[in-house]
């Protein structure tokens, strides 16, 4: 009987090893695929994160079922989410950001009370409840940084005058996270307890605007033995991490959130004397984190449901770019922003942003958000995020088609769409040099084979 015991007891040691194994495998499959086809969007001069996502969505549960469950997956991006914040903190320049400081937060404001209003209106509409109103404009009211860094810096404006403005905005919406987060957090059960909401806000935004005046007063803080670890990669690497996730830790604990720490520890390590030394150490880490995050993205949505509600999910994903361009265009011309630096700003953030992931997963978690609404508001903000590149690019380059006067569509499409048009005909070329080898070479093997059957039916003749 124990000698029974122990063999089944192998036996499934021996299941669960070899069911991890494969589910290793099946991660480093979905993990290359997703960085093959983040190289090729880069090659196309778009947003890597739109390979990630569709990787995700491709080889998920509900596509073809490489990896069964995003559970091994969805760790590592909530890693990404924390080191993205802390990434965002120490790029966070508090003297640029002073000077776009009332714009900036007027705009972001704008952004959510215009989404929070709209959301209110269709919740009342469909009989939706007060608490998924709310998560749903904060969902809308986001924009992605790293789309909008990214589009930026493809066209060269992430520098100028366009992207100061975005960035601003982008970073005060990056500040209003973390109270959306506590907020969305406290909102489950029956009552919300207001008090301890605005408590928590209260606190985590006096010491951010504490910390953020103490900053802007001083030199850059200096690190103990400075000269000893500024040239140790591990050192710093190690050190880096620890302090990050060590204030995301603590953060989390006092109940307010890990990724407000993580800002917090950004900030504070991006405004010391080490700053230069850590940012290409720890660069290199978030990016592959933030691949496992759009990865994960994709491997959240479900295939099946937008089948399902193909046009309203459409629909919404449409509705909601052209509304939120509209807006941003509006509020940043108020601002005093020229037309044509208001154009590129709006549209860089016309996308739902990367946290609005969090937020829907935060409400679900705390029970304010139905698993219906949790499924179609990821499905409108991942294909907002897909969409949103080429928004951009057909926006933009109409607006420049406009100012030249161009006569024609294919005049137009030709000017507005070289470099695609360039890499598809080399596509093309390359395709159409494959397939004459292949004929040439058939052609080839077919010849030999009947010279050599000739032969042989020579050589039975002649014998």
């Amino acid at each position: 009987m124990t000698g029974g015991k122990r063999l089944d007891a192998t036996v499934a040691q021996e299941a669960a090893q070899h069911a991890g194994q494969s589910s290793m495998i099946a991660i480093a499959v979905v993990v290359a695929v997703a960085a093959l086809l983040g190289l090729g969007f880069i090659r196309l001069r778009q947003p890597p994160l739109v390979g990630f996502i569709l990787a995700g969505i491709t080889l998920g549960p509900t596509g073809l079922g490489l990896i069964s469950s995003s559970g091994n997956v969805t760790v590592l991006a909530e890693m990404g989410v924390i080191l993205l914040l802390f990434f965002i903190g120490m790029e966070l320049s508090i003297k640029a950001f002073v000077l776009t400081l009332r714009s900036a937060l007027l705009v972001a404001a704008g952004q959510i009370i215009a989404a929070v209003g709209l959301s209110s209106v269709l919740a009342w509409l469909t009989g939706s409840s007060f608490s998924e109103a709310i998560i749903l404009g904060f969902i809308i009211a986001l924009s992605s940084t790293v789309v909008a860094m990214k589009m930026l810096d493809e066209m060269g404006q992430l520098r100028g005058e366009a992207g100061r403005i975005a960035v601003g905005v982008l970073i005060a919406q990056d500040l209003a996270v973390v109270p959306m987060l506590i907020f969305v957090s406290s909102l489950g059960g029956d009552s919300v307890p207001l008090t301890s909401i605005i408590v928590k806000i209260v606190i985590a935004a006096g010491i951010l605007g504490g910390l953020l005046w103490w900053l802007g007063r001083r030199p850059k803080l200096r690190v103990p033995y400075t000269e000893a670890i500024e040239h140790k990669i591990e050192i710093l690497a190690l050190g880096s991490l620890a302090i990050c996730f060590a204030a995301a830790a603590v953060s989390g604990v006092a109940g307010l959130s890990p990724v407000y720490g993580a800002f917090i520890a950004g900030i504070v390590v991006g405004n010391s004397t080490l700053r230069s030394r850590v940012v290409p150490v720890i660069e290199p880490i978030q990016s592959v984190l933030l691949v496992v995050f759009f990865l994960s993205i994709g491997l959240l949505i479900d295939l099946d449901f937008i089948w399902r509600n193909l046009w309203e999910v459409l629909s919404a994903s449409i509705l909601v770019i052209a509304l939120k361009t509209v807006l941003n265009i509006f509020l940043l011309r108020k601002m005093g922003i020229d037309r044509q630096n208001a154009l590129i700003a709006g549209l860089s953030m016309a996308q739902i942003g990367e946290f609005s992931f969090v937020l829907a997963s935060a409400g679900l978690s705390a029970g304010a958000l139905g698993l219906n609404l949790y499924r179609f508001a990821i499905a409108v903000t991942a294909l907002s995020l897909l969409l949103s590149p080429m928004w951009f690019s057909v926006l933009h380059r109409l607006e420049n088609m406009a100012a030249e006067g161009l006569k024609t569509y294919r005049q137009a499409l030709a000017i507005g769409y070289q470099h695609e048009l360039e890499e598809v005909a080399r596509g093309r070329a390359f395709v159409a040099r494959l397939a004459h080898g292949s004929r040439v070479r058939y052609r080839a093997l077919r010849l030999a084979l009947y010279h050599r059957r000739a032969e042989a039916k020579n050589h039975k003749t002649s014998r």
